[in-house]
């Protein structure tokens, strides 16, 4: 079986971490940033240097397209996502775009004319750490977002999706309504520890984990810290400390069954050392690989949050902000990645993936799968975040095979 080119890749992925380098070797690329658009703008280079197409829709997801002997046939459809988290890691997202570049500049490298066209996507903002929803690109592109509601999505400083997106050069116009690819492809560090804990050069992602993502605010009345006593507060703050602590009891009783609970992002208001919280704002995200326990998670939270409020004279309001439920990828698509691994001499197990990523929208539109290759210690979201040459170019050697093997 056929090869890409290791060197070639590992030095896209140095060169696309000189965007937003941070001090500790880690990435800070927020979507829609500065850093962002280098990122972007360096990514169509490359690819018109190597005579592909590029076409960027109205959300500033960009598309380059490898032609097909056939262009008409419906294209095969792979990529991931190039902004990062706050201190992230130089790997999670990028490496799927990068090893997806990689397969189409080797398909040139060994003259091989597909019979379908490739095309490679980078998506925006994947994370979410500036703009929510996570995955806000390619829920724009499946139709479970608007274009319009995206647009009006605002950071925590006011400044809309849509301004960036003028601002930065990437408020596209192509149109992607009639798109219907044959497949769908993404491949992603596993972003945990069981490949490398079991010693696997592969995982074939056969599902992730349904997502429910809330936004809670807790009203109380703020009031000075010296001269109220402690049985007339109304502590927003309280309220927030012991409803953190029931979520995590939550949690714990649901690890046999990989559930997950988590409480990411806190805020208190007005946040002085002598006055008593009138507000407390936080994000509460469950995962589960079933429906009806996320379900049943999601009537226990709304009755903690009441409990709560009554208790401390609060006024509680629960958001959510992102409902997805628990998936299955193409079997068809699996079998074939089992395949070439088989081929290529590479071990593999299969393995769910408890983070949501761009496949997860694109898996009810298409037929869709995923690739893991394993990260140091698990580690991801973090400046230490890693990968060894030998994973990428076995995480690159699949991808390739897989795209010839569908697009031939």
């Amino acid at each position: 079986m056929r090869k890409i080119n290791n060197e070639r890749l590992l030095k896209l992925l140095d060169d696309f971490a000189q965007f937003g380098k941070t001090e500790n070797n880690g990435v800070t690329r927020l979507a829609l940033s500065n850093e962002d658009k280098l990122a972007r703008d360096y990514f169509i280079q490359l690819a018109r240097q190597a005579d592909f197409s590029v076409k960027v829709d109205p959300i500033g997801n960009i598309f380059v397209r490898r032609e097909g002997k056939y262009p008409k046939l419906s294209p095969i459809l792979v990529g991931s996502h190039g902004d990062s988290q706050p201190l992230g890691g130089r790997y999670d997202g990028i490496y799927g775009v990068l090893a997806g570049l990689e397969a189409l500049l080797s398909l040139n490298d060994y003259q091989i004319e597909t019979e379908r066209p490739i095309d490679l996507v980078m998506w925006t903002n994947e994370e979410g750490s500036r703009f929510s929803p996570a995955m806000m690109g390619s829920a724009v592109f499946t139709g479970k977002l608007s274009i319009e509601e995206a647009f009006r999505k605002q950071d925590k400083n006011g400044i809309t999706v849509e301004s960036e997106l003028e601002r930065i050069g990437y408020l596209g116009k192509d149109d992607f309504l009639n798109y219907r690819p044959y497949a769908a492809l993404e491949i992603h560090i596993e972003q945990g520890p069981i490949l490398e804990r079991n010693h696997t050069d592969i995982g074939v992602v056969s599902g992730a984990l349904g997502q429910n993502w809330y936004q809670i605010q807790l009203d109380g009345l703020a009031s000075h810290a010296g001269t109220t006593p402690m049985n007339m507060r109304k502590d927003a703050g309280i309220g927030m400390a012991e409803a953190m602590m029931e979520f995590n009891k939550l949690g714990m009783k649901e690890i046999k069954h990989q559930g997950r609970v988590t409480i990411g992002s806190i805020q208190l208001t007005p946040n002085s050392p002598n006055v008593i919280p009138g507000r407390a704002n936080f994000t509460l995200e469950i995962r589960h690989p079933d429906q009806q326990s996320l379900n049943r998670l999601d009537k226990e939270i709304y009755k903690i949050v009441n409990n709560i409020s009554n208790k401390y004279q609060l006024d509680a309001q629960i958001k959510q902000v992102v409902n997805l439920p628990p998936l299955v990828f193409n079997s068809d698509l699996l079998r074939i990645i089992r395949q070439i691994a088989d081929k290529l001499g590479y071990s593999r197990e299969d393995i769910v993936s408890g983070a949501g990523h761009d496949s997860c929208h694109l898996n009810n539109e298409m037929p869709t799968a995923m690739i893991f290759i394993p990260c140091i210690d698990g580690l991801s979201h973090n400046e230490q975040e890693n990968i060894t040459d030998e994973w990428c170019e076995k995480g690159g050697n699949i991808l390739f095979n897989m795209l010839l093997k569908l697009a031939s």
